[in-house]
């Protein structure tokens, strides 16, 4: 009895029978061999850390790191939805969350995106009332569209030097200006043409109206877009 009862940790305390409390470990005995410190006694049960594989510490940890790099992609999304905003507010003469369809162009270029002429209208299609065109655009419709576009890179900027071998090749005097003239007979009537609207605003920065020609060294170097760093790779 008393070989039973010490093999359940149990033994006898003033004459009675007692048992440890639940969830309390006996006491070794004096006959238990002891090894050296952080040993573990032959036979004892190894009891494994709370950061073992699968455990919840490492899943909470897991979790953590994985909302941290997902909160990362929205903070980036939230501020390119938010210069969009901003950009698309600078023509919302109205202040009613609509801009001319007409403004669009020079809103996307403001935001560091450079679509051909074809590729514009593309982008127009996406953002206007498809049932009854209203010649206004909406900010509800254009932010999604645009965000998209700036998270894919589309409409990215030529580099400068092919913008200066195309330049140097229309300079056929090789004297790093063309005049007005020249400059507009280019644009507007090889390849695809410039708008108006697009002939109108590229004199308007490069334009020097003291000799009436553009020097492209210092129209390019103007014009080149610095890629943006905020965005999700």
């Amino acid at each position: 009895m008393k070989a039973a009862t010490a093999r359940q940790g149990g033994g006898r305390r003033d004459g009675c029978a007692w048992q440890p409390r639940p969830g309390r470990r006996p006491r070794p005995s004096a006959a238990a061999p002891r090894g050296p410190p952080g040993t573990v006694p032959p036979g004892a049960a190894v009891e494994r850390g709370p950061l073992r594989h699968g455990s919840p510490w490492r899943r909470r940890g897991a979790a953590a790191m994985a909302e941290q790099e997902g909160n990362g992609e929205d903070g980036a999304v939230a501020e390119i939805e938010k210069k969009i905003i901003e950009a698309f507010e600078v023509f919302d003469h109205e202040c009613n969350k609509t801009v001319d369809v007409r403004e669009i162009g020079s809103i996307v270029r403001s935001l560091g995106c450079f679509p051909t002429e074809a590729e514009l209208h593309e982008l127009l299609a996406k953002v206007e009332e498809e049932e009854e065109p209203t010649g206004y655009v909406h900010l509800e419709k254009f932010l999604p569209v645009m965000t998209k576009v700036l998270l894919d890179r589309s409409y990215r900027p030529i580099p400068e030097d092919v913008l200066l071998h195309a330049f140097e090749a229309l300079d056929e005097n090789k004297c790093g200006y063309l005049t007005k003239d020249e400059l507009v007979k280019h644009m507007t009537e090889e390849g695809e043409p410039f708008t108006e609207e697009e002939m109108e605003e590229m004199l308007s920065n490069g334009l020097d109206p003291e000799t009436n020609t553009v020097h492209y060294r210092d129209y390019i170097s103007m014009m080149i877009v610095e890629e943006p760093e905020d965005l999700p790779q």
